[in-house]
């Protein structure tokens, strides 16, 4: 399936215009969506490349440059020291409220596209799959796949260090996909089981994987990559969200 790239919105958010990123099916027709949530290094050619695998699969793929209040539209921060740095300080200086504010108007605005069959999820990696996480609070949301999570477990997202997605993933109403690398420093083994049983004890509807991998083994890009968990990762995040958002190129 043909994808295009380089579609542009900008979207108004309480904190300013967000560019989003969108890639879509050529073929016409009407496409099940999905809000995908970048690494902290913003949208990426790992993240690209991993968008248009999705849209193939038949989706509208809308992408947000989550530090929009801070970075001028179309920054990429690299991936090395000074991004790293740069980008784990925005993580924590923004507040939750203004990540919440995001998601609703990506959301907003996929369910009013003529193109879009009304059937949302949501995917994110790092810091992205905890913005998943809490994208699932929201009502629209059917599925959403979340790649090794930060800060779920330790509460310290946003401005002060402090969020409330551990407390409020009672509101998930959807069904989670949660892939993990057990060799991850960022989420330790004793972080997962925490979140585990907050899930278990709310029946939450989850699929929870854990491959031998690092931090990192679904970029595409740099030392950490592992193409055999990869795929095999993807291979079922295709098949969750055929399952949970119906399939595309319907008839407009």
């Amino acid at each position: 399936m043909v994808i295009i790239n380089g579609e542009f919105v900008e979207l108004e958010t309480p904190s300013g215009p967000m560019r989003t990123h969108i890639v879509r099916p050529a073929a016409p027709g009407r496409y099940p969506a999905i809000l995908f949530y970048s690494e902290i290094f913003q949208i990426t050619a790992p993240i690209r490349r991993t968008a248009a695998m999705l849209a193939g699969h038949g989706y509208i793929v809308a992408m947000p440059e989550v530090y929009h209040e801070y970075e001028p539209a179309g920054s990429i921060l690299a991936y090395d020291q000074a991004g790293s740095d740069r980008g784990n300080f925005l993580k924590t200086h923004k507040p939750v409220a203004a990540y919440d504010a995001d998601t609703r108007a990506m959301i907003d605005h996929l369910v009013a596209r003529p193109d879009c069959t009304g059937k949302i999820g949501a995917m994110g990696i790092c810091m992205g799959g905890h913005l998943a996480f809490r994208a699932a609070f929201n009502p629209e949301i059917a599925g959403t796949v979340c790649f090794y999570a930060t800060d779920i477990h330790t509460g310290t997202l946003g401005e002060g260090k402090h969020d409330d997605s551990f407390a409020r993933a009672a509101e998930i109403k959807g069904e989670l996909f949660m892939a993990w690398g057990r060799q991850d420093p960022h989420v330790s083994t004793e972080g997962r089981m925490k979140l585990l049983a907050r899930l278990n004890e709310l029946n939450t509807l989850l699929n929870w994987h854990e491959v031998n991998g690092a931090h990192a083994f679904l970029r595409d890009e740099g030392v950490r990559y592992d193409p055999e968990h990869a795929h095999a990762m993807m291979s079922l995040t295709y098949d969750f969200f055929h399952r949970k958002l119906g399939q595309g190129d319907l008839p407009v």
